[in-house]
């Protein structure tokens, strides 16, 4: 199956969205959740107005939607589940720091980037396996 990769990044005034592996689908909004549902709505009109024939190879058949983040993005998006305290106890980066990359006062590195994404995979993985 074919993947749609939509990249979220803050912008000076708001969340822009767009797909980077497929042309013409673009979105915004004052919020990530806001971005993500125009970038979505406008990815089903872009498939819905067109003539099949006329759609990128990578929308024709079955798709699935990806959402890759920028560091300050994913961060403000998910504060009202992940504090600071929650999110340095699984990615060992400080609070202090956290709170700059959310704020934007601060870009990590590729090396701490991919040490939150790996702390939140690992996670994830986890809660996969818990049966209540």
């Amino acid at each position: 199956m074919k993947t749609v990769r939509i990249i979220i990044e803050k912008s000076a005034d708001f969340y822009d969205a767009y797909a980077e592996n497929c042309a013409g689908v673009y979105g915004a909004g004052e919020t990530v959740e806001a971005a993500k549902q125009n970038v979505l709505k406008g990815l089903e009109l872009f498939v819905n107005t067109r003539d099949k024939k006329d759609l990128p190879d990578i929308l024709r058949g079955e798709y699935t939607v990806v959402f890759q983040y920028d560091t300050q993005s994913l961060l403000k998006y998910y504060n009202n589940i992940f504090t600071n305290v929650a999110l340095e106890r699984i990615t060992g980066i400080n609070q202090k720091l956290l709170h700059h990359y959310s704020s934007g006062l601060k870009k990590p590195r590729p090396a701490q980037r991919k040490k939150i994404e790996t702390a939140l995979h690992r996670l994830g993985n986890e809660l996969l396996t818990v049966q209540l």
